[in-house]
């Protein structure tokens, strides 16, 4: 953790610059929420009028006021930030929050401002939060830094980083309602110095957090992100929501990898890797935020379900199947148990429907045989209003139960006034709740994607291999390497490509290799060759090509506008196996991106690919590989035969090697890899360069 963020959290005295005793003014709302969050350390105030607030003497200089002092709020017109900075540091001040907006979220002059404003605080050694934010709150120091409406927000074990100051604001006011709380919350801003990494420590090394939810826009530093975040994961769960998923008019790559590598999968890819579980709402978010903070976690996917009616039963068993959860095949004594309690009509197999009558002591014995079950991982119990009982009741007997198990157990609380005293008995034990199966079970699956991610220590490490030698001085290695040089160096089995460029270049390279080859068009216009006649299998003997060839040349001359023609490019026909392409596109953020899937022509319509970021070890690339149906296939399917899985995982590991020792390759793309019953070979391989 960074020293230098620790007054943004724990100050040994603060002082507000701006305060006002206008309560329509932020500098008063701030004050407020300073005294009044309970804060034990020096408050300070500052504005150009002396005056009192809420017992406070305020200050017309920050020289006059009194140690200690390490965390200012600034609260002042735009242009007088700088100085403002200026001034703490001669203070000895050595953090600040801007509240202040018109910065670079107004355009290019605000933007010139917020960087003077960066450089000032660097020359003093400042940190800045900010500008455009609301602060930073603690809920159990407690520290209130921020001018929202009081009170402050309940306290919990959720710690919260936003980018985004109006969003935290709206989720503080929706989180009361929903009866949680956060232990630190931290909106950020433009992040003119302060960013999402920096803190995160902030919040993974504070006690009172369970777990960390961040809402983000951008990311300012990908590769320093992942690797921040991994570590992190390693000890407590991070949840993020990232915004700007889709984006209109993206430019196509000029290889199906690139143009299948968005940058939203790069996001994708890089929370799989840091073990980030990435929600696709805030509703979602903060679900799997409650059940996280509160629950055990489970040691599988098998899930009982506990219910009085049918009909929500079903839809449980949907959405958990929807969420790649199973229901628990329950055990032969639980069933038994079950049926010495529970009515004839009642459902003894799960889902578990003890019907309409069901009271809160057949609730609580009925979990407590369910939990018991070795076969059941976790549990949800759905509780819409009974008809002869009160839902608090039920609540009460099943709490009981509840907290004598290490077991997950998560409760839809149908309805809403008949049920408003039992989820303030849940809140009150801790028992996530939510009001429908559907977003339960979502939880629940959160709980079990955190416990897998948590069991596997997937570290990204590789077994290292020789470097690619300098062919010259002059350029970059990789330039001078064909991409048959490439493969080779890297360990990477190929079926070398050969150029000629006339008919009896061809014959000769074709008798060369040996019968049968495949002849490929060569000519820097043309991306897809099959699309146009430019690609021939299976060419048998000479005749077989000299025919090809002419045919080929004719087709190309009909092309408009008429290609650039280097001739062709002849290789030995690889057969058998199956076909599945693998390949490298490299993020701006993240780095290389490696990409595994269906290959052939039809990869991009298909898109069976799954990509993970580099660099790879082969737990991972057997990860990836076995999330596409052309992974799996490898394993045999009907009529097809199994062919050699070990071998792609060992091209992958050995692909995510090459990109990560030569960041001037900018994609990489083996369509197709042929898969044999023993071995991998690289049959065509292409390579972009950074520039081209």
């Amino acid at each position: 953790m960074d020293s230098s963020l620790l007054p943004f959290f724990q100050p040994k005295g603060v002082v507000i610059v701006g305060a006002s005793t206008s309560p329509e003014k932020l500098g008063y709302g701030v004050a407020r929420n300073l005294i009044q969050s309970g804060y034990k350390g020096a408050i300070h105030l500052v504005a150009q009028k002396s005056g009192e607030v809420f017992g406070k003497h305020i200050h017309t200089s920050l020289q006059d006021i009194p140690d200690p002092v390490d965390l200012a709020i600034l609260i002042v017109p735009t242009q007088a930030t700088p100085q403002s900075i200026e001034d703490c540091a001669k203070r000895g001040i050595k953090a600040a929050i801007i509240v202040s907006a018109g910065f670079r979220e107004v355009g290019e002059e605000g933007a010139a401002l917020e960087n003077h404003c960066v450089e000032i605080a660097q020359k003093h050694g400042v940190r800045l939060l900010g500008p455009n934010c609301i602060g930073t709150i603690d809920t159990h120091l407690p520290l209130d830094t921020t001018f929202l409406q009081p009170p402050m927000p309940t306290q919990g074990g959720i710690g919260f980083i936003s980018h985004s100051g109006a969003f935290a604001a709206a989720i503080i006011d929706w989180a009361r309602g929903q009866g949680f709380g956060f232990s630190r919350i931290a909106s950020l801003g433009n992040q003119a110095d302060v960013n999402e990494t920096d803190m995160l420590p902030m919040l993974a090394e504070d006690a009172s957090t369970k777990v960390i939810v961040m809402y983000m826009e951008s990311i300012s530093n990908g590769k320093r992100f992942t690797q921040a975040a991994g570590e992190i994961t390693k000890q407590k769960p991070i949840i993020a929501l990232k915004v700007g998923r889709f984006e209109a008019g993206q430019k196509a790559a000029a290889s199906h990898t690139g143009a299948l590598a968005a940058s939203d999968t790069a996001f994708d890819a890089a929370f799989e890797k840091a073990g980030v579980l990435r929600a696709e709402t805030a509703e979602q978010m903060f679900d799997w935020a409650r059940a996280l903070e509160t629950c055990p976690l489970p040691k599988g996917n098998r899930i009982g379900i506990l219910t009085n009616a049918g009909g929500p039963g079903v839809i449980a068993a949907d959405s958990l199947e929807h969420h790649g959860l199973v229901l628990a095949q329950l055990a032969d004594a639980t069933l038994q148990a079950l049926s010495a309690i529970l009515p004839s009509a009642a459902n003894t197999h799960n889902p578990v429907d003890m019907l309409a009558s069901a009271s809160p002591q057949t609730y609580a014995e009925c979990l407590k045989i369910l939990l018991n079950d070795k076969n059941v991982d976790a549990v949800m119990i759905i509780l819409p209003p009974p008809p002869m009982f009160k839902a608090e009741e039920v609540a009460k007997a099943v709490n009981e139960v509840i907290e004598k198990f290490e077991k997950p157990v998560v409760i839809a609380l149908m309805g809403s006034t008949l049920v408003e005293g039992a989820g303030n008995e849940f809140r009150e034990m801790r028992v996530p709740t939510y009001p429908f199966p559907e977003r339960a079970a979502s939880a629940l699956a959160a709980l079990v994607k955190r416990a897998k991610g948590a069991q596997s220590s997937a570290a990204a490490s590789w077994t290292h291999l020789p470097t690619l030698q300098h062919k010259s001085s002059q350029s970059k290695v990789s330039r001078l390497w064909t991409p048959d040089e490439l493969m080779q160096a890297y360990g990477i089995p190929n079926a070398p490509v050969k150029l000629a460029t006339n008919e009896s270049e061809a014959v000769a390279v074709a008798n060369e290799l040996g019968f049968p080859v495949v002849m490929k068009i060569a000519s820097p216009d043309i991306l897809h060759k099959s699309d146009v006649g430019g690609v021939l299998l299976n060419i048998k003997d000479t005749a077989a090509l000299q025919s090809g060839f002419a045919q080929m040349m004719a087709r190309m001359e009909r092309l408009v506008p008429p290609p650039r023609i280097d001739g062709v490019h002849l290789q030995r026909q690889v057969a058998g196996g199956q076909e599945v392409i693998v390949g490298m596109a490299r993020d701006q953020q993240f780095g290389p991106l490696i990409m595994f899937g269906s290959g052939g022509v039809e990869v991009e319509g298909l898109k069976d690919v799954a990509f993970c970021l580099g660099p790879l070890n082969q737990a991972e690339a057997g990860e990836m590989m076995r999330q596409t149906w052309a992974g799996r296939k490898l394993k045999g399917f009907r009529s097809i035969p199994p062919v050699d899985e070990e071998a792609v995982k060992d091209v992958l590991v050995k692909l995510s090697q090459l990109a990560m020792e030569h960041d001037e390759i900018e994609e990489i793309e083996i369509n197709p890899l042929r898969v044999l019953a023993k071995g991998a070979v690289a049959v065509d391989v292409r390579v972009k360069f950074k520039g081209e």
